[in-house]
């Protein structure tokens, strides 16, 4: 590895270049300040000198240690490891050639060397789309305790960092499939009704127990009060369905619709598959761009992953009609279709209500859209004609959201319109609510 080095003047070497000048035109009004400049330069360069040559006794190495897997829309450290071996301690800062996406244009880490040390600086990136990312190389700055010479280093160090829907989000929420008696904001405690009749296995009975489990013949055997276990029903097919349409490019802090509903349905498939159920995934826009099987086996959900990575939006509208078809051909059973998606409009709705309601008819369709943040913040009271009218318009669009909650609640479809940075617990609460309720 080729490594380039430079040395520069820092801005106190000019400082102190300045005074002795400033000191040296003062002479020609108090001669006796002349000799003092004379030896203040002599003074200053034998600095630079003595700087520059102990700068060039040694070096310093460094490495970039990023994730493997990135998290789109969530802050992801860099960590830099820097190395020296000079023989007094050193300091100076690093720029880091991030990748031009994030304009990241003050940079500098500091840090401070010792010899036979290694130190280490960092900073967070936080991405808005997902992709492939081109990091630069490493440009180290280094100068002593004199601060009046620094050596540069430019070390190669070509990385790429892949920015994957939002694993950070999907582990936070992984723990409402090991245990329902933790709370976090926004996440529910669904009441169970009844029981389900997939029997588990017999154990001792304890106080508190359900009586009606009892097990009486397994009692006479053990002469000791035994009672039959039940589980959840488990393997049902649960299918994630993500609107790529035009509809889906809409913006909400730097991440598109389509963005929230990809990192929404990547959680959802991990509670899914931790909940022993089947997850699958369905792309559309004017034909399903992927079909994932539902499945719940070693690996299911990296290819999930992998198939949620390079997602975009498309320019045309979403075909619901192949989307019916896939799904007569893909859904043998009745399954759970979390459809992501998004209307802006009544009419955009009923266009395509009766695919719809085909769907709900031989599945349970839980239909997922957004409500707009950015609008609902016009309605705080308007003191001026032009507040009045944008307050007008924001309530006339949000009417029309309601509206359209209000049409698939009327044809017996399950809807939940929430806001983008809450999608992931909405759909999740809602997942495990319907298996609770055992209404799939």
């Amino acid at each position: 590895m080729k490594i380039r080095f430079n040395l520069f003047l820092e801005n106190r070497a000019f400082y102190i270049f300045g005074a002795l000048l400033a000191l040296y035109v003062a002479g020609y009004f108090i001669p006796v300040v002349i000799p003092f400049v004379h030896w203040g330069l002599v003074v200053w360069a034998a600095a630079i000198l003595w700087e520059a040559l102990i700068l060039y006794r040694g070096s310093v190495s460094a490495r970039r240690h990023l994730r493997e897997k990135w998290s789109n829309g969530d802050d992801n450290p860099v960590r830099i490891e820097i190395n020296g071996d000079y023989p007094m301690p050193v300091s100076g800062y690093v720029l880091d050639e991030a990748p031009v996406v994030f304009q990241m244009r003050h940079n500098q880490l500091a840090f401070s060397l010792h010899p036979g040390q290694t130190t280490e600086c960092g900073y967070l990136l936080h991405p808005v789309r997902r992709g492939n990312f081109e990091f630069g190389a490493i440009n180290i700055f280094v100068h002593t305790k004199l601060g009046m010479v620094v050596r540069r280093f430019v070390i190669p160090a070509a990385d790429t960092a892949a920015v994957y829907p939002s694993l950070m989000q999907m582990r936070r929420y992984a723990f409402m499939a090991v245990s329902a008696s933790h709370a976090a904001p926004g996440l529910k405690k669904i009441r169970r009704v009844g029981h389900t009749m997939e029997f588990d296995q017999i154990r001792e009975y304890v106080r508190g127990d359900d009586y009606r489990t009892i097990n009486w013949k397994a009692t006479a055997r053990r002469q000791k009060l035994m009672r039959n276990q039940y589980e959840d029903e488990r393997s049902q097919d649960i299918y994630c369905v993500i609107d790529a349409g035009r509809s889906m490019k809409m913006p909400f802090k730097g991440l598109s619709l389509l963005d929230y509903a990809v990192n929404a349905a990547l959680a959802l498939s991990n509670i899914i598959i931790r909940k022993e159920d089947k997850a699958g995934l369905i792309v559309f826009e004017q034909t399903p761009a992927t079909i994932l099987p539902a499945s719940n086996r070693p690996g299911h959900l990296n290819r999930i992953l992998q198939n949620l990575y390079a997602l975009e939006t498309g320019f045309m509208e979403p075909d619901f009609e192949k989307l019916y078809a896939v799904l007569n051909h893909q859904v043998k059973h009745r399954g759970l279709i979390m459809l992501f998606t998004n209307f802006e409009s009544l009419s955009s709705l009923q266009r395509q209500l009766p695919i719809l309601q085909k769907i709900n008819r031989r599945h349970l369709l839980v239909v997922i859209f957004f409500r707009n943040r950015t609008i609902e913040a016009m309605l705080d009271p308007a003191h001026t004609n032009k507040d009045i009218l944008l307050k007008t318009m924001a309530e006339k669009m949000i009417f029309e959201k309601q509206r359209i909650s209000a049409e698939l609640t009327r044809h017996g479809i399950q809807n939940l319109r929430v806001f983008p940075d809450e999608i992931s617990v909405a759909a999740i609460n809602r997942y495990l609510e319907i298996k609770s309720r055992r209404t799939l």
